[in-house]
C-alpha cells in the first residue's frame, strides 16, 4: 500500500492485476480504516456525497455516503471490474430479479457490465468504500420496464462525474 497526497493509504499502483475478489479484499480494508478517511465524509439531503480518493493508472477508490433512500440507480461500470464494501450501516443492491443487503462489515465484488442499484433502505446513513479496476471510464444508465427487462436510458463518461 501506498499513501496518496492526501494522506490516505490506498492500494500500491503496481496493482495492474486486480481481480473481482482482489478488489473486494481492498474494499473491505479500506473500509475497515476509517480513521483514514471518516473526517472527509459529508451528508448531503439532495443526493448521495461521493469522493474520489485515489486514481492512478490501474484502479481508482471511492467514498460513497448514503442517506436513507438514496440510491445510484440502475447503472454498470462499463469494462471495469468492481467492488464494494460497507463501512457504516446497511446498503441494499438490487439485481433487477434478486435482492440482497450488504451491512457493515461485508462487500461484494463483480466484473464488467454488471448492472445494479445499489441503495439505502434503512433508517439511518451508510457510508461505503468503492474500488474500480482499471478505473471508470463510462457507465450506463438503465431503467426497468413493465416486463423487468432493463432498457438503457443513457451512457455516461468519466467527464460527466
Amino acid at each position: 500500500m501506498t499513501v496518496t497526497t492526501t494522506g490516505f493509504v490506498a492500494p500500491g499502483s503496481g496493482d495492474a492485476a486486480f481481480t473481482p475478489p482482489r478488489l473486494a479484499e481492498k474494499a473491505r480494508e479500506l473500509a475497515a480504516a476509517p480513521q483514514e478517511w471518516l473526517h472527509r465524509v459529508r451528508l448531503d439531503p439532495h443526493g448521495r456525497w461521493y469522493e474520489r480518493l485515489h486514481l492512478d493508472a490501474d484502479h481508482e477508490v471511492w467514498l460513497i455516503s448514503w442517506l436513507p433512500g438514496q440510491s445510484t440507480g440502475f447503472h454498470d461500470h462499463g469494462g471495469s471490474a468492481g467492488a464494494f464494501a460497507v463501512a457504516l450501516g446497511t446498503l441494499e443492491e438490487d439485481r433487477v430479479r434478486a435482492r440482497r443487503d450488504v451491512g457493515a462489515g461485508q462487500s461484494h465484488a463483480f466484473g464488467p457490465g454488471y448492472v445494479h442499484d445499489v441503495r439505502n433502505t434503512s433508517g439511518a446513513p451508510a457510508v461505503s468504500v468503492h474500488v474500480y479496476s482499471p478505473p471508470l471510464a463510462t457507465m450506463r444508465r438503465y431503467d426497468v420496464d413493465a416486463d423487468g427487462e432493463l432498457v438503457r436510458l443513457a451512457d455516461e463518461s468519466a467527464a460527466d462525474w
